[in-house]
Protein backbone atom coordinates (compact mmCIF):
# COMPACT_ATOMS: atom_id res chain seq x y z
CA UNK A 1 0.00 0.00 0.00
CA UNK A 2 2.85 2.26 1.01
CA UNK A 3 4.52 1.86 -1.84
CA UNK A 4 2.01 1.89 -4.45
CA UNK A 5 1.33 5.39 -3.04
CA UNK A 6 4.93 6.42 -3.19
CA UNK A 7 5.63 4.89 -6.96
CA UNK A 8 2.23 7.22 -7.91
CA UNK A 9 3.59 10.07 -6.59
CA UNK A 10 6.91 9.77 -7.93
CA UNK A 11 5.45 8.65 -11.68
CA UNK A 12 2.04 11.02 -11.20
CA UNK A 13 4.92 14.39 -10.14
CA UNK A 14 7.16 13.75 -13.17
CA UNK A 15 4.86 13.25 -15.65
CA UNK A 16 2.75 16.47 -14.49
CA UNK A 17 6.26 18.60 -14.19
CA UNK A 18 7.04 17.34 -17.39
CA UNK A 19 3.46 18.32 -18.82
CA UNK A 20 3.30 21.47 -16.74
CA UNK A 21 7.14 22.33 -17.86
CA UNK A 22 6.36 21.69 -21.32
CA UNK A 23 2.91 23.78 -21.59
CA UNK A 24 4.55 27.24 -20.08
CA UNK A 25 6.54 27.71 -22.70
CA UNK A 26 4.06 27.35 -25.27
CA UNK A 27 1.43 29.44 -23.05
CA UNK A 28 3.81 32.46 -23.43
CA UNK A 29 4.65 32.03 -27.37
CA UNK A 30 8.22 31.06 -26.41
CA UNK A 31 10.68 31.27 -29.68
CA UNK A 32 12.38 28.15 -29.01
CA UNK A 33 8.33 26.86 -28.73
CA UNK A 34 7.11 28.74 -31.36
CA UNK A 35 10.78 27.37 -34.18
CA UNK A 36 9.58 23.92 -33.04
CA UNK A 37 5.84 23.87 -33.32
CA UNK A 38 5.28 26.46 -36.13
CA UNK A 39 8.78 26.23 -37.74
CA UNK A 40 9.77 22.64 -37.94
CA UNK A 41 6.24 21.02 -37.62
CA UNK A 42 4.30 23.49 -39.00
CA UNK A 43 1.25 24.30 -36.92
CA UNK A 44 -0.13 27.54 -36.88
CA UNK A 45 0.66 30.03 -34.42
CA UNK A 46 -2.29 30.24 -32.38
CA UNK A 47 -2.65 26.62 -32.48
CA UNK A 48 1.21 27.40 -29.81
CA UNK A 49 -1.06 28.91 -26.50
CA UNK A 50 -4.07 26.79 -26.60
CA UNK A 51 -2.17 23.11 -26.31
CA UNK A 52 -0.23 25.00 -23.78
CA UNK A 53 -2.96 26.28 -21.57
CA UNK A 54 -4.41 22.54 -22.08
CA UNK A 55 -1.25 20.72 -20.92
CA UNK A 56 -1.02 22.88 -17.89
CA UNK A 57 -4.57 22.70 -17.22
CA UNK A 58 -4.27 18.14 -17.58
CA UNK A 59 -1.03 18.64 -15.29
CA UNK A 60 -2.57 20.64 -13.03
CA UNK A 61 -5.79 17.93 -12.64
CA UNK A 62 -3.72 14.49 -12.54
CA UNK A 63 -1.89 16.13 -9.77
CA UNK A 64 -4.96 17.85 -7.20
CA UNK A 65 -5.84 14.94 -5.28
CA UNK A 66 -9.12 16.19 -4.39
CA UNK A 67 -10.09 16.49 -8.10
CA UNK A 68 -12.64 13.85 -9.28
CA UNK A 69 -11.49 10.33 -10.60
CA UNK A 70 -13.48 10.64 -14.01
CA UNK A 71 -11.74 14.26 -14.57
CA UNK A 72 -8.41 12.98 -13.49
CA UNK A 73 -9.00 10.01 -16.60
CA UNK A 74 -9.94 12.61 -19.13
CA UNK A 75 -6.82 14.53 -18.18
CA UNK A 76 -4.38 11.69 -18.59
CA UNK A 77 -6.45 10.90 -22.24
CA UNK A 78 -5.96 14.50 -23.07
CA UNK A 79 -2.51 14.34 -22.06
CA UNK A 80 -1.87 11.03 -23.31
CA UNK A 81 -3.24 12.36 -27.13
CA UNK A 82 -1.37 14.83 -27.03
CA UNK A 83 1.90 12.89 -26.61
CA UNK A 84 1.30 10.54 -29.25
CA UNK A 85 -0.02 13.34 -31.59
CA UNK A 86 3.47 15.39 -30.77
CA UNK A 87 5.28 11.61 -31.74
CA UNK A 88 3.37 10.98 -34.63
CA UNK A 89 4.19 15.19 -35.46
CA UNK A 90 8.03 14.71 -34.57
CA UNK A 91 8.15 10.91 -36.67
CA UNK A 92 6.54 12.79 -40.25
CA UNK A 93 7.95 16.19 -40.21
CA UNK A 94 10.69 16.81 -42.39
CA UNK A 95 12.15 19.49 -40.51
CA UNK A 96 13.05 18.12 -37.09
CA UNK A 97 16.55 18.15 -35.50
CA UNK A 98 16.34 14.91 -33.30
CA UNK A 99 15.02 11.53 -32.98
CA UNK A 100 11.36 11.13 -32.98
CA UNK A 101 11.66 8.47 -30.91
CA UNK A 102 12.90 10.02 -27.48
CA UNK A 103 9.17 10.53 -27.18
CA UNK A 104 8.53 6.88 -26.12
CA UNK A 105 10.45 7.94 -22.91
CA UNK A 106 7.18 10.64 -21.88
CA UNK A 107 4.97 7.39 -23.40
CA UNK A 108 6.14 5.29 -20.74
CA UNK A 109 5.96 7.55 -17.97
CA UNK A 110 2.05 8.30 -18.82
CA UNK A 111 1.80 5.41 -18.67
CA UNK A 112 3.30 4.46 -15.65
CA UNK A 113 1.76 7.24 -13.88
CA UNK A 114 -1.87 6.32 -15.19
CA UNK A 115 -1.70 2.57 -13.83
CA UNK A 116 -0.64 3.66 -10.68
CA UNK A 117 -3.35 6.12 -10.88
CA UNK A 118 -5.93 2.79 -11.05
CA UNK A 119 -3.93 1.14 -8.33
CA UNK A 120 -4.12 3.99 -5.91
CA UNK A 121 -7.70 4.14 -6.80
CA UNK A 122 -8.46 0.70 -5.92
CA UNK A 123 -6.73 1.00 -2.65
CA UNK A 124 -9.19 4.17 -1.75
CA UNK A 125 -12.28 1.66 -3.14
CA UNK A 126 -11.26 -1.60 -0.83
Amino acid sequence: MKTTKILFWLFNGLFAFVMFGSGIPDIMSSPDAVKGMHGMLGYPLYFIPYIGVAKVLGALTIIIPSLPSRLKEWAYAGLTFDLISATYSLYCAPKTEGPWYFMFIFLALAAAAYIYHLKKEALVKA
